[in-house]
């Protein structure tokens, strides 16, 4: 497959024609879209297979005066991951991290509330999570996401891409339980040229779709 996606719909058609097969009808799963621009393919998914949708919000833990290089993350559900060998390569004491970590769960907290309003976050534990974004560069936000979401014992957890770095797929494949990514083409540049419309998804687009799919769930019962 070398041709490009119309759009970011477009694109979850394609991932959940592969994905259904394996996942569609399974009370287990759920699918978790990566703000923002992972939803709108996630939602396209989720209606396929049949399955609740809900946003998972990952915020970096950074080093502190070095912000971009990470030593943990926060995520949805109140993970919180941190890598102990790096806080004591950099000497990050107990009272430096718990900082930085409120810090970030304020932002974390704020994002939720504009997203999905007072709905609780679903319990990810013995369930099959599908993991959605709209493409893998580096990969650095969807290892954070898997590391999280592994934290609240899953069944199993799979990574949904409609393109991604072929390097970047191959080091993940073993991370996670399944991977699928549609095209890895070489070379690859950036998610975006793989798009024909590629245009920034609003916080009130994010909303929308999960006001939406709730509501099918909630009429589905």
């Amino acid at each position: 497959m070398t041709q490009l996606f119309q759009d970011r719909i477009d694109a979850g058609h394609e991932l959940a024609a592969v994905l259904a097969p394996r996942y569609a009808g399974r009370t287990d799963v759920v699918v978790l879209g990566l703000p923002r621009g992972g939803v709108p393919v996630a939602y396209e998914i989720a209606i396929a297979l049949d399955a609740p949708l809900d946003v998972f919000v990952v915020r970096k833990l950074g080093l502190p005066a070095h912000e971009e290089f990470g030593i943990g993350a926060i995520a949805s559900g109140g993970v919180r991951v941190v890598d102990e060998s790096v806080l004591r390569a950099y000497g990050v004491d107990p009272e430096t991290l718990e900082e930085i970590t409120e810090r970030e769960r304020r932002e974390l907290a704020r994002r939720e509330r504009l997203y999905r309003d007072d709905r609780p976050f679903p319990s990810l534990r013995h369930r099959t999570v599908i993991l959605v974004d709209d493409g893998l560069a580096t990969g650095s936000t969807m290892r954070a996401a898997v590391a999280a979401v592994r934290a609240d014992a899953p069944h199993a957890i799979v990574i949904a891409v409609p393109v991604g770095a072929s390097e970047t797929c191959r080091t993940m494949t073993d991370t996670v339980d399944d991977l699928v990514c549609l095209m890895t083409p070489e070379p690859f540049y950036a998610v975006g040229l793989w798009y024909e419309n590629f245009d920034q998804t609003s916080d009130e687009e994010v909303h929308e779709l999960l006001e939406r799919a709730a509501t099918r769930q909630a009429v589905r019962r």
